[in-house]
């Protein structure tokens, strides 16, 4: 199935996501349908021109201040609005963002609608830990969330950690300011007993330190919160390797020993870097929609692609569908809310 890529968001866009696109037609060989402006999509391809890379005009772009519902009902010819309509239609079978947040989630409401049994898609982001890699979600979807709202979250983090990260019976974690069932908002306090009966595998609450460390593979939390968080692991990554870099710099004696370590900092590098995961799904929404890193280099829109692929692939949105409807916890879990 073609994938669509907003080829006119992000901060560099179109070159970045262009050249990305190229590059996971090439390297995956994957049909991707670009929407944008013509002229400019067609420079920015020069000798990158793949016949598995086709184009949608879209005149339209949807700014970064525009109000997301107004500018995606107000730009029909915007190229969000005809990426997503690419998967309405059939003709994609998932779309991949890097332009506005908000913009991506109208365009994705008000074109594919939301899987029957969730009140609130929720976008998943991966954050790094010793194990591998966290799922955290909501980051910034939905800033006030009743509990059936994590409660649905964790059903649907839980089904992407295990069918596109690979992990089986992936464990759930509630995030909160200590582990006692006692402790927290009233929002956790009532989200807690709904994970405790949901059948999940819910391990009960975890600590902000806890996403880095893994004892837990998915974290589930109200999108204000996890937007903080998200936000501030960002950050600290970014410091972290500032600081790294001052301090191997200090001395000759300093470059010397980091000349005998590049290969393992420049893993220790990766791990830290978003553009490895490429895009954050949004889940909940009857499509598959990832949407990336407003600066996204043409790494992250490659990684963005096989995220889509994979999600393809293993039939992630009929998961969420299913799991939704049979219950397991879903349904069940929001009528005792």
């Amino acid at each position: 199935m073609k994938i669509a890529v907003d080829a006119m968001g992000g901060d560099h866009a179109p070159r970045e996501i262009v050249r990305g696109a190229a590059e996971a037609a090439r390297e995956f060989d994957q049909e991707i349908i670009l929407a944008g402006e013509q002229g400019q999509i067609i420079a920015e391809l020069g000798e990158l021109t793949d016949p598995r890379i086709t184009i949608v005009h879209a005149p339209e772009a949807i700014a970064m201040g525009e109000h997301p519902a107004v500018a995606v009902r107000r730009k029909k010819n915007s190229s969000i609005v005809r990426a997503v309509q690419l998967v309405k239609e059939g003709t994609a079978g998932a779309v991949v963002s890097a332009g506005s947040t908000g913009a991506a989630m109208a365009a994705a409401l008000l074109g594919l609608g939301r899987i029957r049994g969730i009140d609130r898609p929720a976008i998943a982001g991966i954050l790094p830990s010793r194990r591998g890699g966290t799922v955290l979600l909501d980051v910034g979807a939905n800033v006030d969330c009743k509990p059936q709202h994590l409660l649905q979250f964790a059903i649907m983090g839980s089904l992407y950690a295990e069918k596109i990260l690979g992990i089986p019976e992936p464990r759930i974690g509630l995030l909160n300011i200590g582990e006692e069932e006692t402790k927290g908002n009233e929002l956790t306090l009532a989200t807690h007993p709904l994970l405790k009966r949901s059948g999940l595998n819910f391990v009960g609450n975890v600590e902000g330190r806890d996403i880095f460390q893994g004892p837990v593979d998915v974290v589930v939390c109200d999108g204000f919160v996890g937007n903080i968080v998200l936000k501030a692991g960002e950050g600290m990554a970014m410091a972290l390797m500032h600081m790294v870099k001052e301090e191997v710099t200090k001395s000759w004696l300093a470059k010397m020993g980091t000349a005998m370590t590049i290969p393992a900092l420049k893993d220790f590098r990766r791990r830290l870097d978003y553009a490895e995961y490429g895009g954050a799904p949004l889940l909940g929404v009857n499509g598959v929609v990832i949407i990336c890193h407003g600066s996204s280099t043409a790494r992250a829109i490659k990684n963005a692609v096989r995220r889509a692929r994979e999600s393809l692939e293993n039939r992630l949105v009929e998961a969420i569908h299913s799991n939704i409807k049979a219950g397991d916890g879903g349904e069940a879990g929001c009528a005792d809310a």
